[in-house]
């Protein structure tokens, strides 16, 4: 646990290393639990713990710190299986998701890919975040974007 001033405490020391390593256009995924986190960094990204925590409450400390990219989609969610499209499966989570991008100056719109396109699109991430999310459907991708000039300190 991080006890500074203005920086959430659920952001770890790894974490927020991380967050300050990355640059414009890469690429941080938001792992439920069920995803297969230390499989996919095997691959080449970062792999972060955050078991236990949701990732709504560590999506909004992220967004704190983490300008999200205004150049092209900034986020993206694990599209539903076929068959869970056809029981017409609801993901309210997404909703939350929503709601926190657009606190953070987005339009709030996730772009769904494909589960294995996202298993490969998340081998390519700067890391992978292990949370607790037990929602179905809870990972999420976030680009991060640039700071202007003006709104640095």
């Amino acid at each position: 646990m991080v006890i500074l001033k203005g920086i959430p405490s659920v952001l770890t020391p790894e974490l927020l290393y991380v967050l300050a390593q990355m640059g414009h256009g890469d690429e941080l995924v938001l792992a439920d639990a069920n995803f297969p986190t230390s499989s996919v960094c095997k691959c080449g990204p970062v792999e972060i713990r955050a078991d236990g925590v949701r990732i709504p409450e560590l999506l909004k400390a992220i967004l704190k710190l983490f300008p999200l990219d205004t150049y092209d989609e900034s986020a993206a969610v694990m599209d539903l299986v076929p068959s869970d499209l056809l029981k017409g499966l609801k993901v309210p989570i997404w909703d939350q998701y929503s709601e926190l991008l657009k606190q953070a100056g987005s339009d709030g719109n996730m772009k769904p890919v494909e589960r294995f396109a996202f298993y490969e699109r998340a081998k390519k991430a700067f890391a992978v975040v292990a949370t607790g999310e037990t929602a179905l459907y809870g990972n999420l991708i976030i680009k991060k974007g640039v700071i202007p000039p003006e709104e640095q300190c």
